[in-house]
């Protein structure tokens, strides 16, 4: 946690009960607040016009890989720094009123993400029931409670919680190493801690050359600094041109990230640093 915020309001993608505010109360202390949103941009805003202190949003899916809004959101429209990141194990529950048996369903209300996520659970248990798209983990059992024809619905634990719903059935998930990281984005990142990670992008302003991309990784080999991620995004200025994605081990202040850096910066067109933060503590 940055060490100035003692009490914070966190942003996130609402509404309550979704991964999202799961992400948001796991980072959070008792004092703090989260504050729902309706958008991943309104998430990053309420940070940026003083409504909260920290957004959490979702970077990374271990399935599905990266959360690409979240990415555009770092490259193209937002200063704000990432100071840190959390894991959220993304567990799907079947949810329904106390009782119900679940071969009386007739209707399956998820949101599309979960339902294609516990497909297998959905052709073995439910492959009689129609299948049906919510906006959120968490609206879909209050549409289910809400259905003229019996419903189940998948969700979080979160949301049975908020909605009164019971668990029918636990984990349905097809695969249950199924995790998405959280990234928590705040005005400035967080100070050197000796286990830290730097995210970064980079391009270039001038047409294709043979080994560009490779001269400026070799500055970070040559450093003798452990290149975690390399992903590309399209530029969003003209076709065929990508903006890279690395992430690093290392603290953009320790004295030989600093120098990369800085040698980076004379290979690219240009490059921005979106932060540097302690490294997520694996149980």
């Amino acid at each position: 946690m940055p060490a100035a915020y003692v009490i914070m309001r966190i942003s996130f993608l609402g509404p309550a009960g979704t991964y999202s505010e799961i992400a948001a109360l796991a980072y959070a202390t008792t004092s703090d607040s989260v504050v729902a949103c309706t958008s991943h941009t309104t998430v990053v805003a309420a940070v940026e016009n003083g409504d909260a202190d920290v957004a959490m949003m979702p970077i990374e899916n271990v399935l599905e890989g990266a959360i690409t809004v979240t990415l555009d959101l770092l490259i193209h429209e937002t200063a704000l720094r990432i100071c840190a990141e959390t894991v959220v194990p993304i567990k799907h529950q079947l949810l329904g009123r106390f009782g119900f048996d679940i071969t009386l369903a007739k209707i399956l209300y998820g949101h599309p993400q979960s339902l294609a996520q516990c497909r297998h659970f959905i052709e073995s248990h439910l492959p009689h029931v129609t299948s049906v798209a919510s906006l959120s983990n968490s609206a879909a059992p209050a549409d289910a409670l809400a259905s003229a024809v019996p419903a189940v619905a998948i969700g979080t634990v979160r949301a049975a919680e908020l909605t009164g719903t019971c668990i029918l059935v636990p984990d349905i998930q097809d695969r249950h190493n199924n995790v998405t990281r959280f990234v928590a984005l705040a005005r400035q990142d967080h100070v050197p801690t000796g286990n830290d990670k730097t995210s970064l992008c980079f391009g270039f302003d001038r047409e294709d050359q043979p080994g560009q991309v490779v001269r400026v990784l070799e500055i970070l080999a040559k450093a003798n600094i452990n290149m975690i991620k390399l992903e590309s995004r399209p530029s969003k200025a003209v076709l065929g041109e990508y903006v890279f994605l690395v992430d690093i081990n290392g603290h953009r202040e320790d004295p030989h990230i600093a120098e990369a850096l800085a040698a980076m910066q004379t290979q690219t067109g240009f490059l921005k640093i979106f932060g540097s933060y302690p490294c997520y503590a694996k149980d």
